[in-house]
């Protein structure tokens, strides 16, 4: 009965004092209601230490894809994916009537394509881009062109050195509008007549204006021009012509 009293009493206290809305010490429980708890209680869910792991950004970070070696060849597009591309060699209409290549992606060095950009760049505050005729060659397409025409004016005889296209540095390029219309220029692609060089005065205002802004506009960039074509363009920095690689 005492023990029965003692335990009212120390309750009476305990929620007496909670009420009241004070902070008394701690009293202990009577051995009874203590015995009654569990050793460990568990945390509710979601209360404990959070996980690093479950972090946002705590997945491990990928390695970043190496910039190539100006060597390497690579898909144009990939780094200029403004510019267009319709290679003529790729399909019939072309000076041979055949289609020489089996691909219709744009390949080129590295480092030339680096300084493509940069005309391509350059360009768009004219309103204007780049349209691709050519680009990387492999060396079988080569001896192809030159069993349709074996003509050393118009193809390099492979026999007696390949194209600069077969070192991945050279480019056969005119302009077009941003939106890919066609810009006029003194001639279209492989025009072995004498508008096709590049002495301006024997075409009209418009497409001398226009070859002789892409001109100077690849020049600066770090290109040669070639005298007998208004569209061809080889890099400055040369490379060695690649016989396995093709795209």
């Amino acid at each position: 009965m005492e023990r029965a009293i003692s335990l009212l009493l120390a309750l009476l206290l305990l929620f007496g004092c909670g009420c009241a809305g004070n902070h008394p010490e701690q009293v202990p429980l009577p051995e009874e209601m203590s015995d009654a708890l569990p050793e460990n209680p568990q945390e509710p869910e979601g209360s404990g230490p959070t996980d690093p792991a479950s972090l946002p950004g705590a997945e491990e970070t990928a390695d970043p894809i190496a910039e190539p070696e100006d060597c390497d060849f690579v898909k144009v597009t990939d780094y200029i994916p403004t510019i267009q591309v319709d290679l003529a060699y790729a399909g019939t209409d072309n000076f041979t009537g055949q289609a020489i290549y089996d691909f219709t992606d744009a390949y080129l060095r590295y480092g030339t394509v680096k300084k493509l950009a940069a005309v391509q760049e350059q360009l768009e505050f004219h309103g204007l881009g780049l349209l691709l005729w050519d680009a990387f060659r492999p060396t079988a397409a080569q001896f192809k062109l030159w069993k349709v025409c074996p003509d050393p004016i118009y193809v390099a005889n492979p026999e007696n050195g390949f194209s600069s296209h077969s070192r991945g540095n050279t480019v056969d390029v005119t302009l077009v509008s941003l939106d890919g219309e066609a810009v006029e220029m003194p001639t279209g692609f492989d025009d072995f007549s004498p508008l096709a060089d590049r002495d301006y005065r024997d075409v009209s205002a418009v497409p001398a204006a226009n070859a002789k802004l892409l001109e100077d506009t690849m020049t600066a960039a770090g290109f040669v021009p070639y005298f007998g074509e208004w569209w061809h363009f080889s890099d400055r920095d040369t490379y060695a012509v690649e016989m396995e690689f093709s795209p």
